[in-house]
């Protein structure tokens, strides 16, 4: 795996927690039903994971982080929502810790970004799968993100992260290519879809803004780039005053493309 460009501060958290499946994983919300098992690979605090839990319930959830301290977040969550089908562990999608075709959908969401091996880990997702399941993968594509108003030090940082989470290893991109890499990892019957995160009324801005103006002052992100010698210390108080100029705008949009590929094992 490679290294999780984020970190887990709080306004990473903060933005982590603000997932649901209506909103970050509507396109395989039909594929769903009571009964079904579902392992929900990068959890993090599990919002998104408890929503699945309440869709599927009786049917059982496994939900696996690869930093084990974000889970007990998670595990208060399920526990304030009444859901007990749903069990957390540690666990690495490249090596995970079950049978062949133990589940009937794989879920990931931001995930596949942040892999040193994002095929390898599709076929990992894939080998859990029963026959007749599904993969089910949403990322975000940075290059692909768009704003207004123009500001020249938004366009750095978006410069600087894409640069900083290639040296860890991940793809930033990683939207346009969830199609290819599910080729790549043997996948045949893959439906792809395209949706968006759109930040554009007073709430949103403050949101979006104040969240991504604490990360780049966090360690995390800030401190990898300042250690690469993409930035400067004094850079990050620069762009954290961009967020907060743009936030600040009664004309603020910003809007975060993803790409999601839904992809079917075949029945034997």
């Amino acid at each position: 795996m490679a290294v999780y460009t984020h970190g887990h501060h709080s306004a990473v958290l903060r933005s982590h927690r603000s997932r649901t499946a209506a909103n970050s994983a509507a396109y395989l919300v039909p594929r769903l039903r009571p009964g079904v098992a579902v392992l929900d690979v990068g959890c993090g605090p599990g919002t998104i994971t408890a929503d699945l839990a309440a869709l599927v319930a009786p049917g059982r959830v496994v939900a696996i982080d690869a930093v084990a301290g974000v889970l007990d977040g998670a595990r208060q969550l399920t526990a304030e929502r009444g859901l007990d089908n749903v069990e957390f562990a540690a666990g690495d999608v490249n090596a995970l810790e079950h049978a062949d075709g133990t589940f009937d959908v794989v879920h990931a969401h931001q995930v596949l970004q942040h892999l040193a091996d994002p095929v390898g880990a599709l076929r990992e997702m894939r080998r859990v799968c029963r026959p007749g399941g599904v993969v089910a993968v949403r990322d975000v594509d940075y290059a692909a993100m768009t704003w207004y108003p123009e500001s020249p030090v938004l366009d750095e940082w978006l410069a600087v992260y894409r640069r900083t989470a290639r040296r860890n290893g991940g793809e930033p991109d990683a939207g346009r290519r969830l199609l290819s890499w599910a080729r790549s990892a043997g996948f045949d019957d893959i439906t792809c879809t395209a949706s968006t995160w759109c930040y554009a009324t007073p709430d949103q801005r403050e949101f979006w803004s104040g969240m991504w103006a604490e990360r780049i002052l966090q360690p995390g992100f800030g401190d990898t780039a300042v250690r690469y010698g993409y930035l400067a210390e004094a850079d990050r108080a620069r762009i954290a005053d961009a967020w907060r100029e743009w936030g600040a705008s009664d004309d603020g949009w910003f809007a975060i493309t993803h790409g999601e590929i839904l992809c079917a094992v075949p029945p034997r």
